[in-house]
């Protein structure tokens, strides 16, 4: 297995078997949206329809949540981490905090089943 994490949002992965279980791993960001964007999404908010602005704060905010989970879980020693979720609130009514969290653990590919079955 390479150093990579593998991060899932299900409660096992397959093709691997759980070895060691570490804990509770996360990441956290919290962002300020700036004055500019404010003012931009503000009016754009009265046309109605998506605000981009705020959707690319977010999804750049969950990108960098996802990264710091996974050197935290790679710090408590695991190669997986399962059950990822993410949690958002809102914080002085301009900041953005985004939580990424789940099980840090330790996997291993399962073993290949049985030699194959031969026909006729």
């Amino acid at each position: 297995m390479s150093d990579a994490i593998i991060v899932v949002s299900t409660p096992y992965l397959p093709g691997y078997k759980i070895t060691k279980t570490l804990g509770f791993t996360w990441g956290l960001i919290v962002r300020s949206r700036g004055l500019g964007r404010n003012i931009t999404a503000g009016l754009r908010s009265l046309a109605g329809g998506e605000i981009h602005e705020y959707t690319q704060l977010l999804n750049q905010s969950r990108e960098e949540a996802l990264l710091r989970l996974r050197e935290h879980a790679k710090a408590l020693g695991a190669n997986a981490v399962i059950g990822v979720a993410f949690d958002s609130s809102e914080t002085g009514g301009a900041m953005t905090e985004v939580l990424a969290y789940g099980t840090a653990v330790v996997v291993e590919p399962e073993t290949a089943a049985a030699s194959p079955v031969r026909l006729g």
